[in-house]
């Protein structure tokens, strides 16, 4: 049986966030999200599905408390929703709403489990979005007045704080791509927001520490690692670019180097940007933005392979290659690639030296359900969480300084534009129910955290199994 060893205070846990699970969309006083209206457009989510229901976990949040003490799990992740605080964005709060995370905390402490909260998981105030969003600087200061009263309410029992989780969706997906949240399609509002995203980040870093006892104040980051596919220099340079868009346009400014200028004249090539300053970026914002940070968080799943782009006009974004054969892909189309992980901790080590690093999701979509005998044998998740594991233990041990790693799910939820076709849960929810059962990879996750700190067992199910 192989064995690895990761030291007494490494953080296991597991993650979630406000909108895919909580439901109760118009209870207690919430507003509006821009999820609910994005929800309810036509073809914008698969098989017509919303949140409305979700998981019911506002409901049902003690029991699912309870399945996080019944694994051993030490460690929660959870997001907090703007609306349930502000209904309208700003101005008048919902005190119901500060309640219902208040008591989620209590009961998390009363079962020894440590809470992370997230502020911010993409779930922006409707009010807000039909005064301008995120790529409106305005809505900064509303983040910070929200920021302000959750972190004053609960800083006395919460001590790790995310400010955002993956900037880079918010911006891209939801403002230039419009497949998520608000469903734009508009270059330079996509740049706009992603700056202020960053500039609310950092003007709230001193108040939650204000607000906080002992914080640990970081932001979560999806990154995705970038190879060439192949030795060509076009290739390479095509990768480069790919990691300046996704990757190195908000680690620069978080670290103090501002906006990179291959990234910012590529924009420039797309009229995302006009020729001469940044447009959205006014004296003392990147300094304010590179604020320090206690924590860097970092979402992985996947990798890329970038080829230079053969079509016209020339200039156009590289092209990501399909990667490997079908049976290495999980049910979300990515590649299997736990290597990833390690080069993209060693490099964001190396190349930003963050003081501390947590992988705040990984994990896998695979609709693995109840056999015959009510048993999830989702072997699939069970190795890709192993191997996984095994690449951060690796990385650690050239010096990277990873302290934790939440898995993502605790359970399946509503998965955005994919609705609920896609189930990335340690734990099986029937969506009619609401039943939960968890897994076979959550017994395995178990067993790992109960055999800590002297060691976890890889001893997942091999591929012929």
């Amino acid at each position: 049986m192989e064995t690895l060893r990761f030291p007494s205070d490494f953080v296991w846990g597991a993650a979630t966030s406000a909108f895919q699970i909580e439901g109760a969309a118009a209870e207690g006083g919430r507003g509006e999200s821009i999820w609910d209206r994005f929800c309810l457009a036509p073809g914008r989510i698969a098989n017509g599905d919303h949140a409305q229901v979700a998981c019911d976990h506002f409901h049902r949040f003690k029991d699912d408390v309870a399945l996080l003490a019944d694994l051993g799990i030490p460690a929660y992740r959870f997001s907090i929703a703007w609306p349930r605080i502000f209904p309208d964005g700003r101005g008048r709060f919902q005190p119901a709403g500060l309640d219902f995370y208040g008591q989620l905390v209590d009961e998390l402490l009363r079962r020894g489990i440590t809470p992370y909260a997230t502020l911010y998981h993409w779930d922006l105030p409707q009010a807000l979005q039909d005064r301008g969003g995120w790529p409106n600087r305005d809505t900064v200061g509303a983040f910070l007045d929200y920021v302000d009263i959750v972190t004053r309410t609960l800083g006395d029992r919460v001590q790790h704080w995310f400010t955002h989780n993956e900037p880079w969706c918010i911006a891209m997906l939801g403002h230039a791509q419009g497949i998520h949240a608000p469903g734009l399609r508009d270059g330079p509002a996509a740049l706009a927001a992603a700056h202020h995203l960053l500039l609310s980040h950092g003007q709230a870093v001193p108040i939650i520490r204000a607000n906080a006892r002992n914080a640990s104040v970081g932001i979560v980051l999806n990154l995705t690692p970038a190879y060439p596919a192949s030795d060509r220099d076009t290739d390479r340079r095509a990768s480069h670019l790919y990691d300046g868009q996704f990757n190195r346009w908000f680690l620069d400014p978080l670290f103090g180097r501002g906006y990179p200028d291959d990234v910012a004249e590529a924009y420039r090539h797309h009229r995302w940007l006009p020729d001469g300053p940044l447009p959205f970026v006014r004296p003392g914002d990147l300094d304010t933005i590179a604020a320090p940070c206690d924590v860097l968080g970092i979402n992985y799943y996947t990798r890329a392979i970038v080829r230079a782009a053969e079509r016209e006009p020339a200039g156009s974004p590289p092209d990501v290659v399909p990667p490997a054969p079908s049976e290495e892909l999980t049910d979300m189309g990515w590649e299997v690639y736990p290597e990833g992980l390690h080069d993209l901790l060693v490099r964001v080590h190396r190349d930003y030296a963050p003081a501390r690093l947590l992988i705040a999701e990984n994990g896998c979509s695979h609709a693995d359900g109840p056999g015959p005998d009510g048993r999830i044998r989702d072997e699939r998740r069970i190795r890709y969480l192993r191997d996984h594991f095994a690449q951060a233990r690796r990385a650690m041990d050239q010096g990277v300084p990873l302290q934790g790693y939440f898995v993502w799910s605790l359970m399946d939820n509503f998965e955005w534009q994919c609705g609920y076709r896609q189930r990335f849960g340690l734990v099986w929810v029937d969506f009619e129910t609401q039943r939960r059962i968890p897994k076979d990879s959550a017994a395995w996750f178990a067993r790992q955290i109960a055999a800590m700190p002297a060691r976890f067992s890889a001893d997942a199910p091999s591929k012929k199994d």
